[in-house]
């Protein structure tokens, strides 16, 4: 039977023999190395290493693994994770009227293309509870116009701890969480319709129009207490012209919201991003 894939994802102080130290216990364990992304960041004086190996159709203890491998963190003074390419995890995604995001990536999971689950999809507006329809997810309708934050944002917790939620999509969710929510549940990416850090906030598209911009993005990048200054997964632009109007903007906007958001969420599924220092390191 063949075995998934190990993932180690390590950050420790930088020192000469760390990559030596990392592959040879692997090699001495009777792994093999698919990929290895190493990267120093000098003026922090961090090293980040991503190895991704498997041991053939040897069997896996990942128990072992794990105590092993927390022996080396201690060793190098670092942080680690330990992933497995068979894990598949529940994702909900929060929605409000827009499609284009939704649909987008339910359809990258009914291809194969996202390796996830997606059990619920939650909406402050009813609109969208057809689409979850069609691809078997539960659509949850939370009115947050006649309850309190604190009510509304209490039933989604519940939600998400009742369907074992390890990450929520914001899909051009309209709302923002707030602080309690985020000190509950914080693995939460979002796509902001802008080139971040350029046009926060509401309608960007009509204040890039305004400003005769000649090139227009789309962020997505996981949520913090500071609205819109999450650590940023990946970035898409498109250009404008002055032929183009607002819709012209949105329009074009879409598309690369649409493709952003899908590129972040994959980039986190395949455990490709190191957040550190309110940034990310993204070994793609």
């Amino acid at each position: 039977m063949e075995q998934p894939s190990i993932i180690f994802r390590t950050v420790c102080p930088d020192r000469p023999g760390l990559v030596s130290q990392l592959t040879s216990w692997i090699s001495d364990y009777g792994g093999n190395i698919k990929h290895s992304d190493h990267h120093t960041d000098q003026e922090a004086g961090l090293f980040l290493s991503r190895i991704e190996w498997d041991r053939k159709n040897l069997l896996i203890n990942k128990s072992e693994i794990y105590e092993q491998f927390k022996k080396i963190a201690i060793d190098i003074n670092g942080k680690f994770n330990i992933n497995y390419s068979d894990e598949i995890p529940n994702v909900g995604i929060f929605v409000s009227k827009q499609n284009h995001c939704l649909i987008d990536l339910l359809w990258r999971v009914r291809n194969g293309e996202l390796k996830m689950n997606v059990p619920l999809i939650i909406s402050n507006h009813p609109d969208l509870e057809n689409i979850a329809r069609d691809f078997n997810a539960k659509f949850f309708f939370i009115d947050t116009s006649n309850c309190s934050k604190l009510s509304v944002e209490k039933q989604i917790l519940s939600l998400l701890k009742d369907f074992d939620v390890e990450l929520v999509v914001l899909a051009k969710y309209m709302q923002i969480l707030s602080d309690s929510f985020l000190d509950n549940f914080s693995s939460i990416i979002n796509i902001h319709h802008s080139f971040l850090p350029a046009f926060k906030g509401a309608q960007p598209y009509h204040r890039a129009w305004k400003r005769g911009v000649k090139l227009i993005g789309a962020t997505a990048h996981y949520v913090t207490q500071d609205l819109d200054e999450g650590p940023i997964i990946e970035q898409c632009t498109v250009n404008v012209s002055h032929r183009d109007e607002v819709d012209d903007l949105i329009r074009k906007g879409r598309d690369i919201e649409r493709i952003a958001l899908a590129r972040a969420v994959r980039l986190h599924l395949n455990h490709q991003i190191f957040v550190y220092d309110s940034k990310t390191a993204v070994f793609d």
